[in-house]
């Protein structure tokens, strides 16, 4: 329970440098994936109670299915790099959990700003159509842990 909270607070703070920097410092990232790795290594299970094996697994899953978009550009290093921390913290059920509840509150958002622009008018400037991802990916996960429990 607290770890999941603990989570939230994590993701809540990577949402919100996302939002504000367009970017998420490596000490949110790559700090909590190496914090994630050593207790993986030292309990033998991932932060959530996860088996060792599908920590790794949802490391190497999150990996699989970001770094194409980063080589595509559309993911940011960034969000490579949490992704694979909450795949080394988690499993593969938040892991994925979360990628499919972060690409449902993107459509979510997607439909919603489309509806309430349509109503502007057409010489309005527009702002950059890149979103952060961070903050779907908390929306994702919170997601995940009230379907989980």
């Amino acid at each position: 329970m607290i770890q999941n909270v603990v989570m939230l607070l994590w993701l809540g703070l990577c949402a919100v440098q996302d939002m504000r920097q367009r970017q998420i410092a490596n000490t949110l990232t790559l700090g909590v994936g190496l914090l994630a790795l050593i207790y993986l290594l030292w309990t033998g299970s991932t932060w959530l109670g996860a088996t060792r094996s599908d920590g790794g697994v949802a490391l190497l899953l999150a990996l699989a299915l970001t770094l194409p978009g980063y080589a595509l550009g559309r993911f940011g290093a960034g969000d490579v790099k949490l992704l694979a921390a909450l795949g080394l913290a988690s499993s593969t059920e938040y892991l994925l959990g979360s990628l499919i509840g972060a690409g449902i509150a993107m459509v979510a958002w997607a439909l919603m700003h489309q509806w309430l622009s349509s109503s502007r008018v057409e010489g309005e400037a527009q702002v950059s159509t890149k979103q952060p991802f961070a903050p779907f990916v908390l929306t994702g996960f919170a997601a995940s842990w009230f379907w989980i429990h």
